[in-house]
């Protein structure tokens, strides 16, 4: 049995997709990043290589309040980047649940 191997789009972690997990997903289902929570949309699913991903959101827990919520590609859009105590450059957003100010951190890769 083949096994498709994906790169997540966030954490770079690899997803593998046996033939019979590809027979049970059509185009438009979501998959999970078990390391990062990203949700990504399948948006092509045919025989062999051909099969695609589109990264929908990333789900992460505030620190502050412990509720998870969903960092979409809007949200991040509209927070304002700084540099971090450690020098990095950071997205600042706030939690919905209870508005604190939350830095986040994405790798190029």
């Amino acid at each position: 049995m083949a096994t498709l191997e994906i790169d997540c789009p966030v954490c770079a972690e690899v997803l593998e997709l046996s033939d019979a997990d590809r027979a049970d997903l059509a185009v438009g289902d979501v998959i999970v990043c078990d390391s990062c929570s990203a949700e990504m949309e399948v948006t092509r699913n045919g025989p062999g290589e051909e099969f695609e991903l589109e990264l929908l959101g990333i789900l992460t827990v505030c620190p502050a309040c412990g509720e998870e919520f969903e960092v979409t590609e809007d949200l991040l859009a509209a927070a304002p980047t700084v540099e971090s105590a450690d020098g990095s450059v950071v997205s600042v957003v706030g939690c919905p649940h209870c508005r604190a100010r939350i830095e986040l951190e994405f790798d190029d890769a």
